[in-house]
């Protein structure tokens, strides 16, 4: 449902911001964000004199299958958070707000099929793609820390898999095996040297889902996705106020964010860089990513956890390179790519963050 032209989806998005239980009136929605994902739109509601900003976005169900299911997660995962902040200041903006339809689901569909849904527009804060300082380093970690926390009690039923085996290494190398073997967009020849690092990597890269499999990693709720643009730091006080996007909200070992956090915190460059000199570990930030993060999150990890938290910055960096590159080799179905090697950039990137990891951690 995500292949509409730009015209046809704002006519789209219009019409479905119509129909959720939004007072007021409508007086503009336009495209907002850089999400790969997603279709978003940005609205502005004139309410009694008062101009009031929400967030719509359009689910790619080409990625997330279930909508139904991921709204469920959704809106479980944002009540209860919710509850748990209840009193505190800036309560509002502790969590996404889901805005029901006017037919009381979570969603609405579009004429063509397509699924929306809607939230407050979280005010008064920003989202990062590098880390500015140790301290900011600090607040992220201790965010994404406080957030596993608040859901550490969530009530059964278990979750939804938004999308299975998503994080399942496994999965991921037979998929990228057969990506090579097919080379059906005839890319292979020019992944070589990427080719080869995961080959010599499938091993160690297997740790933490081998860890959730044989339990010595308990399974916990998890974002599954907490690069740190995911998460909305205050203007004024620089808190992590509201941890975004939570499509991925599923069932994992708390690890897997750890090392997204440890990947984009603590890079000095984006995963979009293509100077990869640029691309390089910073220590100074995991010791303050990981005080912050451990400051919320002590109290409810094991030991096996503690001790694979420098292993699993290079394991999500790891898994992030090798979807890079087997999307590339597939012909670039998942990412939204702007020219014919842009994912396969993105691996590289990553590889430089990966070796620049190695050698810090074991120097």
């Amino acid at each position: 449902m995500q292949d509409t032209s730009h015209t046809t989806l704002i006519a789209l998005a219009r019409s479905a911001a119509l129909d959720f239980a939004i007072y007021g009136d409508l007086e503009s929605i336009a495209p907002f964000g850089g999400g790969l994902i997603n279709h978003t739109f940005v609205s502005v509601w004139d309410q009694a004199g008062t101009r009031v900003r929400y967030l719509h976005q359009r689910i790619n169900d080409k990625v997330f299958t279930r909508p139904d299911q991921l709204m469920d997660n959704f809106t479980r995962v944002t009540a209860h958070i919710a509850a748990k902040t209840a009193g505190m200041p800036n309560h509002s903006r502790r969590t996404l707000t889901v805005v029901r339809a006017r037919n009381g689901l979570p969603y609405t569909r579009d004429a063509e099929g397509g699924w929306w849904r809607a939230y407050l527009f979280v005010e008064g804060v920003c989202a990062k793609q590098v880390a500015s300082s140790p301290e900011e380093a600090r607040m992220l970690g201790a965010g994404v820390g406080r957030f596993q926390k608040q859901l550490a009690d969530l009530p059964l039923p278990r979750l939804h898999e938004t999308i299975p085996n998503f994080h399942n290494m496994e999965t991921r190398y037979t998929r990228f095996h057969t990506a090579v073997a097919g080379d059906l967009v005839k890319r292979a020849h020019e992944a070589r040297e990427e080719i080869a690092f995961m080959e010599a990597n499938e091993e160690r890269g297997l740790i933490l889902i081998r860890g959730l499999q044989n339990k010595s990693l308990p399974e916990r709720v998890c974002h599954n996705d907490t690069k740190m643009n995911n998460i909305f730091l205050d203007d004024a006080t620089g808190e992590a106020l509201c941890v975004a996007d939570l499509d991925t909200v599923m069932p994992g070992t708390v690890l897997f964010d750890v090392g997204d956090l440890i990947r984009t915190v603590c890079s000095r460059a984006g995963e979009e860089e293509r100077d990869l000199a640029k691309v390089a570990f910073d220590p100074r930030f995991f010791d303050a990513l990981i005080a912050g993060y451990c400051s919320e999150a002590n109290a409810f990890l094991t030991k096996e956890e503690k001790r694979l938290i420098p292993e699993a910055g290079r394991n999500i960096t790891h898994i992030m390179a090798l979807r890079f590159l087997t999307d590339y080799l597939e012909g670039d179905h998942y990412y939204a790519t702007s020219r014919p090697e842009h994912n396969l950039d993105r691996c590289r990137n990553q590889i430089a963050l990966i070796k620049s990891l190695d050698a810090t951690l074991r120097g």
